[in-house]
This record gives C-alpha cells, sequence and structure tokens, in this order.
C-alpha cells in the first residue's frame, strides 16, 4: 500500500474572522509532552490556532512532535449515526455495538453505556416527542446525512445542551440554488415535526429557514465521516491508518472544533483517526518542527492529481496548491 493509501478522507463532501471566536474553549483533551499516546498528563496540547494570508485558521505546532506522536484527542459537538448503522451502534458515541449484552436500550435507541443513555437524555427526551417518519424519509430517500445532525442539533439546543450559535465560527460552504432548494424541503419537515409535536414558540424561535440553511452550510464542508478502526492507543500509527482505508464504511458522521480548524494538504503531516467512538484522535505522520503548520488530507490522498482538484473544488470550494499538487503528483 503507498504512502498516500494511508491517508484516506475524512472529512466528508476553515475560516472566519472574528477572533474573539478563538478564545472560547475548544472541545479537546491534553496530550503527553513526550511519549506517544500516554494521555494521563495534564496540560494543553502542543499547538495554537492562528491566522494566515491564504488559508485562514490554521493550526501550527508550539513545540517538535515525533512522527505518530498524539496532538491532541477531541470530542464531537455533535454527533449523529447514518440511517444504515442507527441499529448498530450507540446513539450518542456511535461505539459498534457487539451484542444484546453490551446494549442499554431506552425508547426504541440503543447505547454503549449507561453513562451515555444518561448523557443523551435531554436531546433524547425532546427527540422523542416528535414524529420524525417523513423526515427520515426524506434523509432516506436523498441519501442526505447532514440534516439528521442539524435535527440532532435542534434537540440539543432546545434540550440545553448547546447554543444557538455554536457552530457560527466555522466556515459555510457555498450552496447552488439547487442544493439550497433541496434544503428547503427539508426544512419544511423538521419544522412541521415540531410544530405538529407542540413545541413552544419560544423553543424553536431559532429555527428559521435562514439557521437551518447556514448550520447545513456548515456541516457541509466541516462534518467528518466516522470510520471506526478498532485497536487499542499502543498500536501502532500505520497500522491504524491503513486499518481506516480498508474499514466497511461510516458508522456516522462528526462535527468539531479544533479539527475543522485544520487546513487541507494532499502530503500531510497529521491524520485523524477513531478508534472506538466518535472521540477523535489526531496524530503526526511525520516529525513536525516548532511553528510548523499542522495539515490533514480531507479526501482521498492516493488519488491523482486531477481527480484531487475535481473533488476539492466542487465538495470544499478550493483548488489545492500544496506542493505535491504544485508538483502534479
Amino acid at each position: 500500500m503507498s504512502r498516500f493509501a494511508l491517508v484516506r478522507y475524512s472529512r466528508y463532501f476553515s475560516r472566519l474572522n472574528p477572533l474573539h471566536y478563538l478564545n472560547k474553549p475548544l472541545l479537546f483533551s491534553s496530550s503527553s509532552d513526550s511519549g506517544r499516546d500516554s494521555e494521563s498528563q495534564t496540560g494543553p496540547p502542543p499547538i495554537r490556532v492562528g491566522l494566515t494570508e491564504s488559508a485562514g485558521r490554521a493550526v501550527f505546532a508550539t513545540r517538535r512532535i515525533g512522527a505518530g506522536d498524539l496532538i491532541h484527542t477531541a470530542k464531537p459537538v455533535v454527533a449523529c449515526p447514518s440511517l444504515l448503522k442507527f441499529d448498530s451502534v450507540c446513539y450518542l458515541c456511535l461505539k459498534k455495538l457487539m451484542g444484546s449484552s453490551d446494549k442499554f436500550e431506552d425508547r426504541g435507541v440503543s447505547y454503549c453505556s449507561q453513562e451515555c443513555l444518561e448523557n443523551a437524555k435531554g436531546f433524547h427526551d425532546v427527540e422523542t416527542r416528535a414524529d420524525w417518519s417523513s423526515f427520515s424519509d426524506y434523509c432516506r430517500t436523498h441519501n442526505f446525512k447532514y440534516p439528521l445532525i442539524v435535527k440532532r442539533l435542534c434537540c440539543m439546543i432546545i434540550s440545553g445542551a448547546l447554543s444557538v450559535d455554536c457552530l457560527d465560527i466555522l466556515q459555510p460552504a457555498a450552496l447552488s440554488a439547487e442544493m439550497i432548494k433541496k434544503i428547503e424541503d427539508g426544512y419544511g419537515l423538521l419544522w412541521n415535526a415540531f410544530r405538529k409535536a407542540n413545541f413552544k414558540d419560544e423553543d424553536v424561535a431559532f429555527l428559521t429557514k435562514q439557521w437551518y440553511t447556514g448550520m447545513l452550510a456548515r456541516i457541509r464542508i466541516n462534518a467528518f465521516r466516522i470510520d471506526l478502526v478498532g485497536g487499542s492507543c499502543g498500536e501502532d500509527l500505520l497500522s491504524l491508518a491503513a486499518a481506516s482505508v480498508e474499514s466497511e464504511g461510516a458508522v456516522g458522521h462528526a462535527v468539531y472544533m479544533l479539527p475543522s480548524f485544520y487546513n487541507h494538504d494532499c502530503d500531510p503531516n497529521a491524520h485523524i483517526i477513531w478508534l472506538e467512538n466518535a472521540d477523535a484522535r489526531l496524530n503526526t505522520l511525520r516529525d513536525v518542527e516548532e511553528g510548523e503548520e499542522l495539515r490533514i488530507c480531507y479526501i482521498d490522498a492516493s488519488m491523482g492529481y486531477e481527480a484531487r482538484q475535481t473533488i476539492l473544488s466542487q465538495g470544499f470550494g478550493f483548488c489545492c496548491n500544496c506542493a505535491r499538487c504544485e508538483s502534479r503528483d
């Protein structure tokens, strides 16, 4: 397997001006000062978020980071299982459910633990008040993934778990007129589900067509497809990366804060991976020097130059000018 084949695309078909957002707390765990994957030590990860002239926000190393070292972990702001995996993964953290003994069931959905069940109770209480059959059929018919994330986001906002502006920091995608029309159809179904369930006007006042469209535009280019590879923290990074290439499809999608600040490179120096659930791990693929920008690959890096440029242009709205693309490799 080639080196580029190990870099599986993980952001599925970043950068806003307000600097005060950079001071907001981000959902990440600390990494060790030395030693691979030692998460017992405390302290901030060895990175900083800054601004660049060419690509907006970016993530930089604050010290030298060795090849294969853990940079940081990140918990999702919101994660949602895919419709195909609905019955086989945890409804909250997306961990695969191996058997009936692993399931903690609550009102038609399953969790991997009592902790996940309790943590999901707030938004699930909101969700179970409405009939989502028409909305789910709409997503299934059009093979839409991201409206499901917006639905969960709405339920989390109504429950008080998230704020209405929780994703405003993320860069939105440019949407075509055709896409906006499809989005409006989904908005109507979502709004009707809440209306028919007799939610109070003040509870759903945020759910305007503009807000819904804005959330989908942000999720479209900032959501990560979650491919679980299993294994343990001590396994070799290249083995885990190879496993992600061979995985059997996504268990769902999730949106993160700090990982969304990483820019793209077709020959990246960092990699995002998921072991058992939607908690992301970012590791270096090679030695990174202090002050160097950390970049991940948004797409399948094993593709040729023309294919990469097409997907990046159509899916993310930019033409890549990384060193690999400049050489037309």
